[in-house]
């Protein structure tokens, strides 16, 4: 079962995120709690855990792209 990785909300006035860095890459097992990718606001860098145990099977934001609070930023199955 696929589980999507989101750009959490991150506060009323931040509506998007840039995407610093991606620790982990398609085909990565991760576990739950790992950091996977790294976002970053005008606020604040913020580090995204993998929600569930699986292998990152694709990455749908790339590093250095803007996406808005909600996207899905990649997927674990």
């Amino acid at each position: 079962m696929a589980t999507e990785i989101l750009v959490p909300q991150l506060g009323n006035e931040v509506t998007e995120a840039e995407i610093t860095e991606w620790v982990a890459g398609v085909g990565d097992e991760v576990s739950s709690g790992e950091v996977v990718v790294v976002i970053s606001t005008t606020k604040a860098a913020l580090e995204i855990e993998a929600p569930t145990d699986g292998t990152l099977s694709e990455i749908r934001v790339d590093e250095g792209e803007l996406t808005e609070v909600g996207a899905v930023l990649g997927v674990i199955e």
